[in-house]
């Protein structure tokens, strides 16, 4: 089994992954990841929503902040699978 479509339509924004890109050096509050685009909050807000829906990120309330963490076993799933569909299939032998 594969790794759910809402992971690949995820990762088919460039928002998205530029989310992500910013997430790999640690966890940031959503207002420093807004800051970072050129784009409106609730824009960014929506984009994190769909990167949470998809596993691929996880949100802590920290005071007055929510604050945002790269799940990394989320990515190691879907690397894991592409290289299995990458994997000649093995052949067996009817002699």
């Amino acid at each position: 089994m594969g790794p759910p479509p809402s992971l690949f339509a995820a990762l088919a924004d460039d928002t998205r992954r530029r989310i992500l890109a910013l997430l790999r050096d640690g966890s940031r509050p959503a207002g420093d990841i807004a800051a970072e685009f050129h784009t409106s909050k609730p824009t960014i807000s929506h984009h994190l929503k769909v990167l949470e829906q998809a596993g691929l990120v996880r949100s802590e309330r920290r005071g007055t902040s929510i604050v945002y963490t790269l799940q990394t076993n989320a990515l190691e799933d879907l690397a894991r699978h592409v290289l299995d569909l990458a994997r000649p299939a093995a052949r067996t032998s009817d002699s």
